[in-house]
């Protein structure tokens, strides 16, 4: 679907958060996850600077662990902080989506 990029953008953040809290990850499988869902536009890019905002907003525990092929990697978990920002994500995308379907049926 085209266009979905940037209606993306401000929910990524959540969604990105949503996909670590199911298991401990990394960047690249955090994209493919997003990928195979059917956001086929998402990139790296655009993930890892997700994962540096959720470093710097102190929502993610981070390890760094050595990869069987290629360069160590930065695996995620949810902090507390992280779970409370998660909780807060689904609520606000309730209302909005609430409010949308309203809208859409008026």
């Amino acid at each position: 679907m085209t266009g979905i990029t940037e209606i993306l953008k401000g929910v990524l953040e959540g969604v990105v958060l949503e996909i670590i809290n199911r298991h401990e990850t990394y960047g690249y499988e955090i994209t493919k996850t997003l990928q195979d869902a059917g956001f086929e536009d998402i990139v790296e890019g655009t993930v890892y600077t997700i994962l540096i905002r959720l470093e710097k907003k102190n929502l993610v525990n981070v390890e760094k662990k050595k990869s069987d092929v290629g360069p160590m990697r930065k695996f995620y978990t949810l902090n507390a902080a992280g779970e409370a920002e998660l909780r807060d994500f689904w609520e606000r995308w309730g209302f909005i989506t609430a409010q949308l379907n309203k809208l859409k049926e008026n």
